[in-house]
């Protein structure tokens, strides 16, 4: 047991705000900023790739098309080619699958390294979110799940408190500096400005010190 306290007195006296988000990543309240990896040049180039050969493999399929005597069935004729291409995008996506994957985890050891006493995140309405069919494909590459799985286990080892914040807790709408609460804050306003106390600030910054402040019910 004396492991366990030793670890809980290195943590600092700080409460982390965690915003996740489209744009980047994660935006911490300690200022820290983790970007979206599939913004990167890597990432874009592996998806181009896996775009080209999954256009290539239907156009070999519309190609090796064969419409069976008297029926209306197709059959198809898989060739040695559209094999070789199969197997090629299936690296692809291991490839993007893995540096998604690796970066989640980096990410989350580093917000981890900080030592904050507790971290606050917001519970995502993912599969709300995937339904938006704009966004769905850019909510699922930055592997919200993985993230809060990952951000879990890893502050439970450190003695680290996790809170999860109610899902409608308005982290976005509340000025960080009075608390007034924005009601019509839209989706596109990436400057939080305050109608009462005049503060202007980044509006995933003031989320996630707005997230770092909560205070559990």
């Amino acid at each position: 047991g004396i492991e366990v306290n030793e670890k809980k007195e290195e943590l600092t006296n700080i409460s982390l705000g965690i915003d996740l988000g489209l744009k980047e990543l994660a935006i911490c309240s300690d200022g820290k900023i983790f970007k979206n990896i599939n913004k990167t040049k890597k990432v874009k180039k592996l998806e181009k790739r896996l775009k080209q050969k999954q256009r290539q493999i239907s156009r070999k399929y519309e190609i090796n098309k064969i419409k069976k005597e008297g029926g209306e069935r197709c059959q198809f004729i898989k060739t040695k080619n559209i094999k070789k291409l199969e197997n090629t995008t299936k690296l692809i996506y291991r490839k993007l699958a893995n540096i998604r994957n690796n970066y989640i985890h980096q990410v989350t050891t580093s917000i981890v390294k900080t030592k904050p006493y507790r971290i606050v995140i917001e519970d995502l309405n993912v599969s709300g979110m995937m339904k938006n069919k704009h966004l769905s494909d850019s909510v699922k590459k930055q592997c919200f799940h993985k993230f809060r799985q990952y951000i879990t286990y890893k502050s439970e080892l450190n003695g680290i408190e996790l809170v999860v914040a109610d899902r409608f807790y308005p982290s976005s709408k509340t000025c960080n500096k009075c608390g007034f609460i924005k009601k019509d804050l839209k989706l596109k306003d990436r400057v939080y400005r305050c109608p009462h106390c005049g503060a202007v600030i980044d509006r995933d910054l003031n989320a996630s010190l707005n997230l770092s402040m909560y205070k559990l019910a």
